[in-house]
């Protein structure tokens, strides 16, 4: 059974997760695959939705987790911190959107905020894993 000190990994696992799927999403609709871009994006949203549910039960319970080191290090990690943290709460909403376009075959506009959500949602997800990393 999971307890609140195994949420981090848990976190850092389902980012990666959610980035590995968002690049084969994105290989899919490249290749003209609308079904499995459909099943795979799908599933990267509900990767990360179940990521930010345990972040939030993680948080609630355990506050935050100041970073340890100090020097060099503690200024790249807030280099990492500082981005990831304004594009994560920017991303939400532009991943429902883009979502809910791609749904309705709002092809034109779906396509239009693609291009910025998923880089935006990548560097999310991948800058997630490496906060992990630094803090633990």
């Amino acid at each position: 059974m999971l307890t609140v000190a195994d949420l981090p990994a848990l976190n850092a696992t389902l980012n990666g997760a959610a980035a590995v799927l968002l690049v084969i999403a994105y290989v899919f609709i490249r290749r003209g695959n609308i079904t499995w871009h459909k099943r795979t994006m799908l599933t990267a949203f509900a990767v990360s939705a179940m990521f930010l549910t345990s972040y939030v039960i993680y948080h609630a319970h355990a506050g935050s987790k100041p970073y340890p080191g100090t020097g060099m290090m503690r200024t790249i990690y807030f280099l990492v911190l500082i981005p990831h943290v304004l594009l994560a709460a920017v991303v939400l909403p532009m991943a429902l959107i883009t979502l809910s376009r791609g749904l309705r075959m709002d092809v034109a506009r779906h396509r239009k905020l693609a291009k910025l959500t998923l880089p935006i949602w990548l560097y999310v997800s991948v800058t997630g894993v490496i906060v992990y990393l630094m803090l633990y």
